[in-house]
């Protein structure tokens, strides 16, 4: 585990992104709100708090960090077949969120596959990545494609 001892507490912010593509039946039932396991996105958005809040138990050497807030948005895009997952972490401390935000983006989609997988194995988790992150002495960084 890396020393973060010596750094500044500061505030620290991350932003992940993921999708999960999937058949239009699919995505119908969870839009229409009649899938038999329940509310499928309110599900998904509970799983990917809670997995932000265990990262630390998940990913070897990863810090356990005092979470501020956790948000999980997750929306669904007709057009692509596929449901958008945006988490967003936040924390005052030593060292950053970046793994938090994208274990909760991870486990919020993994959570739909479950869910869905009786009626849609075919689903693809994709595009799973970090869009920006502010803190800590690397300061402000953001995707730029």
């Amino acid at each position: 585990m890396v020393d973060v001892g010596d750094k500044q507490a500061t505030e620290r912010v991350a932003v992940a992104e993921g999708y999960i593509e999937m058949l239009p039946q699919t995505l119908a039932l969870i839009e229409g709100g009649g899938h038999k396991k329940g509310d499928v996105l309110g599900i998904a958005r509970i799983a990917g708090i809670m997995a932000s809040k265990r990262t630390a138990d998940l990913i070897p050497l990863c810090h356990p960090i005092a979470i501020s807030h956790v948000g999980v948005k997750l929306e669904t895009q007709s057009q692509q077949n596929r449901v958008r997952c945006e988490a967003t972490v936040k924390t005052v401390g030593m060292t950053g969120v970046e793994m938090e935000a994208l274990t909760a983006v991870q486990v919020a989609l993994l959570t739909i596959y479950d869910m869905c997988k009786a009626v849609d194995r075919g689903m693809c988790i994709q595009a799973v990545r970090l869009l920006e992150k502010t803190g800590g002495k690397s300061g402000h960084w953001f995707r730029q494609d």
